[in-house]
């Protein structure tokens, strides 16, 4: 997905890149931390097998969330914290950059919102965790659905550099009348219609 425009930075680089640019047109700032984390989070998930895990028939699969939730709080302390860790990243990850995907499965974006900013905020009230994270955790709950959004965009200028993704964003507009994509397409050269309204043959 990303690999092909990783030239002359490494996928750190690249995603702070990313996500300073996106929070820059937020109009809430957030801790430097947070940035980090967020921008850390995408690297990891670069990797498919941190993402997907392997079904027994053979292939991949994403792991149901509620297993997830239910083997972190039947745990260890340890293992607890690590779980709803994971927990929070996926939900974040994947309401991001397969919000689409979601809406049209039987668990919609919202549950993995809800779940996801749950997971954080339970994060946020554990005694023992790492020095510094406590904020950090409640900021990514208190906000889960704002940092859903960036992820969104973020997922989408990923894609931009390739035609696919222009027509993806394109036909996401037509759908949807979105203003964020209209401006993305516009620095992108793209001529837009004087008006886009939403298609009523698509859910958006």
């Amino acid at each position: 997905m990303i690999r092909d425009i990783l030239v002359g930075m490494s996928a750190h680089e690249y995603f702070r890149e990313l996500v300073s640019s996106a929070l820059a047109q937020r109009p809430f700032r957030v801790q430097e931390v947070t940035e980090f984390y967020l921008v850390d989070l995408l690297t990891h998930f670069l990797d498919r097998k941190k993402l997907f895990t392997p079904k027994p028939g053979g292939g991949e699969e994403l792991e149901p969330l509620a297993i997830t939730l239910l083997q972190a709080l039947s745990a260890g302390r340890e293992h607890r914290y690590q779980g709803l860790k994971r927990l929070g990243d996926t939900a974040l990850f994947v309401s991001g950059f397969f919000g689409d995907s979601l809406s049209r499965s039987a668990v919609d974006v919202d549950y993995y919102i809800a779940m996801g900013g749950q997971a954080y905020g339970a994060l946020g009230a554990e005694r023992r965790k790492p020095a510094g994270m406590a904020e950090v955790f409640d900021e990514l709950a208190d906000r889960f659905g704002a940092f859903v959004d960036l992820f969104a965009e973020i997922a989408e200028l990923s894609h931009l550099t390739s035609n696919r993704g222009l027509v993806k964003l394109y036909e996401r507009f037509l759908a949807t009348g979105s203003e964020r994509a209209a401006e993305l397409l516009r620095k992108r050269g793209v001529t837009l219609p004087p008006r886009a309204p939403p298609r009523k043959d698509l859910k958006h």
